[in-house]
């Protein structure tokens, strides 16, 4: 079985396997996470002079259901000219009902289909702690840089700690951030309060949890700005 094959059968047994809402923004901590996280990347982007993100051309490698192509629009984004990519046409449905104008497409991010030098910006969300292949995971990221323009700019969320729980999953370090984009610019931020701590304290006090957020070793994930040559 591929690598492909076995991420591909992995987010199926997710989904059948998971509650329809455990990510509902319904639920105390998901929202919590979510405004906490959008709250981060806009910063991250007005930072990079990036926000609002109208006028830019968008790539979202391993998009879903859309959230975050939904996000950019909301931010002004013109949907007309971004894109994105999943391995599972079920949740590019979804997507596709959300956001009708944006160029979605079913395949895999190690092959995209769009030429080089396409984009100002490609986003990745989660999608690089689901490889556990590292010639893949090199892969994906040559094809993230092919496609960005020079001067353009990768959005990097992910989580740096591994799930204890969860052998299908491998944490992303700011090591091998570095080596699958080596010599470029990159800037990473701890962020989001691990999300089993966030479950237990959300619903009770979301005052407390934002303290407890304050303090870097209960952060779980980097929230990233990769762009041109050299390093921050």
């Amino acid at each position: 079985m591929t690598e492909i094959e076995r991420i591909r059968r992995e987010y199926e047994r997710r989904e059948r396997e998971i509650p329809a809402d455990c990510y509902s923004l319904a639920r105390p901590a998901v929202l919590f996470g979510y405004t906490e996280r959008v709250r981060q990347v806009i910063a991250a982007l007005r930072r990079e002079a990036l926000y609002p993100p109208a006028g830019l051309d968008i790539c979202e490698v391993g998009c879903g259901t859309g959230q975050w192509l939904v996000d950019l629009v909301s931010w002004g984004a013109d949907p007309s000219r971004m894109a994105g990519i999943d391995l599972q046409e079920g949740r590019l449905e979804t997507a596709r009902g959300r956001v009708p104008a944006v160029d979605l497409r079913a395949g895999d991010a190690a092959e995209l289909p769009w030429p080089n030098e396409s984009f100002d910006l490609v986003v990745q969300s989660t999608v690089f702690t689901s490889i556990l292949d590292p010639d893949l995971k090199r892969r994906v990221a040559a094809e993230m840089l092919r496609v960005l323009r020079p001067g353009g700019r990768i959005l990097w969320y992910d989580f740096f700690r591994n799930n204890p729980t969860n052998p299908n999953v491998r944490g992303v370090g700011a090591a091998e951030i570095r080596a699958l984009f080596p010599g470029r610019r990159i800037e990473l931020r701890r962020v989001t309060l691990a999300p089993p701590l966030a479950r237990l304290v959300v619903p009770v006090s979301r005052r407390l949890a934002l303290a407890l957020e304050t303090l870097p070793f209960l952060r779980t994930h980097y929230l990233g700005v990769i762009g041109g040559q050299g390093r921050l």
